[in-house]
């Protein structure tokens, strides 16, 4: 099972890291990974279970962030009390085909569960994406996703890719919206 204590945090190199493409058919390991990555979301939101294991809640965790360098993210971004969830996926290789020319950012900013430290300012990313992506079994999916699920796959993708939410604010002034942007509440 993956705690908090298996999540490296920022300064570790395989975060800035570009991450390897995978090969079909996929490892036992590697299977099981994304196995216990997903398990990781479900309990981190849990109440219960996230206070008994001492978890912050994600709605995504990629691999580099359990210190494997490997293009596999999963995303759980969950659905209203009582709902399914709203995007449920292991994404394999994942590659966004195209973006909207409209930016949105969280308005309260986004965090991670690799930086343990508050980063205030706005995250420019796309309002809508259209991504392509394969299941454990190889299967491709391509999928067009808005707003706040967008958002997480192009944080999860970014991870992936060697980057951090936070090489995206503006560090002179954090919170100066690009023209146009759309605030997500």
């Amino acid at each position: 099972m993956i705690t908090m204590s298996n999540i490296i945090r920022e300064g570790n190199p395989t975060l800035r890291a570009r991450a390897k493409k995978l090969t079909f058919p996929l490892s036992n390991e590697i299977t099981d990974l994304a196995h216990a990555m997903m398990e990781f979301l479900e309990n981190s939101q849990n109440p219960e279970l996230a206070e008994k294991y001492k978890l912050r809640a994600g709605v995504g965790l990629a691999a580099p962030q359990v210190d494997k360098s490997i293009r596999m993210t999963a995303v759980l971004v969950p659905g209203e009390e009582g709902k399914p969830a709203i995007f449920k996926h292991v994404l394999v290789n994942p590659t966004i085909l195209s973006e909207s020319v409209q930016l949105v950012s969280l308005a309260e900013g986004e965090g991670c569960l690799s930086v343990d430290r508050e980063v205030s300012g706005y995250v420019p990313r796309h309002d809508r994406i259209k991504l392509r992506w394969y299941d454990l079994e190889g299967n491709e999916h391509l999928e067009r996703l808005r707003d706040y699920p967008a958002v997480v796959v192009q944080h999860e993708i970014d991870h992936l890719n060697g980057i951090l939410f936070f090489d995206h604010i503006n560090e002179k002034d954090p919170f100066n919206a690009p023209e146009g942007m759309l605030l997500i509440e």
